[in-house]
């Protein structure tokens, strides 16, 4: 699968910046592509894996485009002077693209990943429910939702699997946070896991990932 990454390395944001992002660039070139907004011509939402995802990482405002939104910021890279955001104007002195293809998919041994920023699995119905689970109940229905993350995923980027290649994950381990998303306070988490798939640094996993939430890390 092609993977692109659009950095602008001069300037340092907050996390909860990347939805700024997402709707700068899906203004400024929305007759460009859905994919840059995940809405359709006639504005209804694109209800699929975001193949152009907005994000902040260490600072760094960064895009990742997957599939058929990789060359899209091959495209866009040379029309971006400048960034708009928050009613905030940023010069653009410096700004990289790299675009390469990337193994996805199943594998027969373990690799190890850890959420570079927030990793949003719940929802508010299974919220309620997981709210009542125990310590060790909690682990496994995070674990049952992290492993729905990665067969959506797949799913979204047209990669899928032989009856007899199951996926396995386990979080080695993980911290609860609180967000906010929307004006509403969301619980989030701090994670590392490792699992039996292949997956490409800053791809995102969970809920949002079109803003900037569960961009993970490949650690071995």
């Amino acid at each position: 699968m092609k993977i692109s990454h659009l950095t602008f390395p001069e300037l340092s944001l907050s996390p909860r910046e990347a939805h700024y992002l997402r709707g700068y660039f899906g203004e400024l070139f929305q007759e460009h592509s859905p994919l840059l907004h995940n809405h359709l011509e006639g504005g209804e939402l694109r209800y699929a894996y975001p193949l152009v995802q907005y994000k902040i990482i260490e600072g760094v405002p960064t895009l990742v485009g997957l599939g058929e939104g990789a060359p899209l910021l091959v495209e866009l890279f040379l029309k971006i002077k400048e960034l708009q955001l928050n009613g905030k104007v940023y010069s653009l002195l410096e700004k990289k693209v790299e675009c390469q293809e990337v193994d996805l998919g199943y594998t027969e041994r373990l690799h190890r990943y850890a959420f570079k920023t927030l990793w949003m699995p719940l929802n508010q119905e299974n919220f309620t429910r997981y709210r009542r689970l125990n310590a060790e109940e909690q682990k496994e229905e995070l674990e049952r939702l992290l492993r729905g993350n990665l067969l959506s995923m797949f799913k979204g980027l047209g990669v899928w699997l032989a009856p007899e290649q199951r996926i396995l994950c386990g979080l080695e381990h993980y911290t609860q946070r609180e967000t906010k998303f929307k004006g509403q306070v969301m619980t989030a988490f701090h994670a590392a896991f490792a699992a039996n798939v292949e997956l490409p640094s800053l791809i995102g996993l969970g809920k949002s990932v079109s803003r900037g939430f569960g961009a993970i890390q490949k650690i071995s």
